[in-house]
């Protein structure tokens, strides 16, 4: 038995790299991966959170790194309250659709999920989950087939990132810990961010470097580079930025203005903007569609990557957006020449303040989705068609077994945001039934 296998077990958690336990699975085969107290589990399917279901004794466990139709080792579950969870040991009989991961630290930083499954097979059960996910929450039997398909690069698309600094090391959190696990790179985070972590590599160790900075975000659009301090247990200097930007070409002091579509979106610090750079612009076609008519509201507005492309379609667009992105809002709206009426408001007060509906709606709520309150009342004002982007198919699903009572699908498309990662992207298009 590989030696390898022994220390996984008894570590409890996964091996410093999957990648190299992958390789071994493949070299050494079934025979020579006997631990003992380990149990064998069939996975049944993917869930949503980017773990494989099994049961053992009728009873369902769950583990990360797996796909369905594998056997595998997994160590005995530590019972939670909620769900039987048990680290992965081995893998007995591999599906053919697993692939070897790209990156070193795959399996203890915990970004990424799915770095284990090709691409396409990502896709297939993507796809699979939120077909999965609208029929038990939301009691929709949409056919996976009539899901669209959207997806770009699968590596390199991200466009902000943020690390974690401790200890003159830069990383990311363990899954489920709060232990720094250190990177070299990053294979899902573009070009520009991975020349950021190698200068921030070796900055951390410079006696200049404040301690005190604990987080930093990183935001580019491959020429400029914007900052963030996201952790610092007191204000940083002019001089700290200053230094970043000696050492970082393109560093820019305040807004960073990204070109979607021949349009340039300015955004501020923190402001919140789409992260992968391969599809931003696609998202914003998909949202919008061919719609037009004479009225449409951009819920959840935030910088604008809908409500400027509105503009342009429907003769009187209001865009709602309650964060720091409302300034962005308007100077982005200004910028294209458009007329948009800006509301700094929460999307939900100002839907319950609302007399008369528009055309259309456009929501693209945060994780939490629409939530009861703005559903009822979406209910009530009753739109003619209604285009939700979420983020999260467990809310969707929550969001639409209310909307169903008025409305039927009249699109759905899966938007691979977050490729090796759990993560959905839906958009949904919603027509009234009169």
């Amino acid at each position: 038995m590989p030696q390898e296998a022994i220390r996984f077990q008894e570590s409890g958690r996964p091996p410093a790299t999957l990648a190299g336990r992958f390789t071994a699975l493949r070299r050494f085969g079934s025979a020579n991966l006997r631990v003992p107290m380990a149990l064998d589990l069939t996975i049944e399917k993917l869930v949503y959170g980017g773990e494989g279901l099994g049961r053992v004794d009728g009873e369902v466990v769950f583990t990360p790194f797996v796909l369905p139709g594998e056997v595998v080792q997994v160590a005995p579950p530590a019972s939670k309250k909620h769900a039987n969870r048990a680290n992965l040991i081995g893998v007995m009989q591999p599906s053919q659709d697993r692939v070897e991961p790209l990156c070193t630290i795959f399996g203890e930083c915990g970004g990424c999920h799915y770095q284990h499954v090709d691409y396409p097979a990502q896709l297939r059960l993507k796809r699979g989950i939120l077909a999965e996910t609208l029929r038990r929450g939301a009691k929709i039997d949409f056919a996976e087939d009539r899901i669209a398909v959207i997806s770009g690069d699968a590596w390199g698309y991200r466009n902000r990132t943020q690390f974690h600094i401790e200890g003159g090391k830069v990383g990311y959190r363990q899954m489920r810990s709060q232990k720094l696990i250190p990177a070299a790179e990053c294979p899902i985070s573009s070009p520009k961010i991975n020349e950021a972590l190698a200068k921030l590599n070796r900055m951390v160790k410079d006696r200049r470097w404040p301690k005190f900075v604990t987080s930093l975000e990183v935001f580019t659009d491959e020429v400029q580079v914007q900052w963030n301090v996201q952790e610092a247990t007191q204000p940083v200097a002019k001089h700290f930025f200053e230094w970043l930007a000696r050492e970082v070409p393109g560093t820019v002091p305040g807004e960073l203005e990204y070109e979607v579509n021949g349009d340039v979106f300015s955004i501020a610090g923190n402001s919140f903007f789409q992260v992968n750079r391969s599809l931003i612009g696609c998202l914003a076609d998909l949202a919008i569609g061919e719609e037009t008519g004479g009225s449409a509201w951009d819920l959840y507005a935030g910088a604008g990557l809908f409500s400027v492309p509105l503009a342009r379609k429907f003769a009187k667009v209001t865009a709602v957006e309650s964060g720091r992105a409302v300034d962005d809002l308007q100077r982005n709206t200004r910028r294209a020449g458009v007329d948009v009426e800006t509301i700094r408001q929460n999307s939900e007060a100002f839907l319950i303040e609302a007399n008369e509906a528009p055309d259309f709606i456009l929501a693209d709520p945060p994780r939490a989705g629409l939530g009861a309150a703005a559903v009822t009342r979406l209910l009530e004002l009753s739109p003619k068609k209604i285009v939700i982007v979420a983020c999260d198919p467990s809310t969707l699903a929550r969001d639409l077994a209310g909307l169903k009572e008025r409305y039927e699908i009249e699109r759905l498309a899966m938007v691979d945001l977050f490729p090796q990662t759990f993560h959905i992207e839906t958009i949904i298009g919603l027509a009234r039934r009169d």
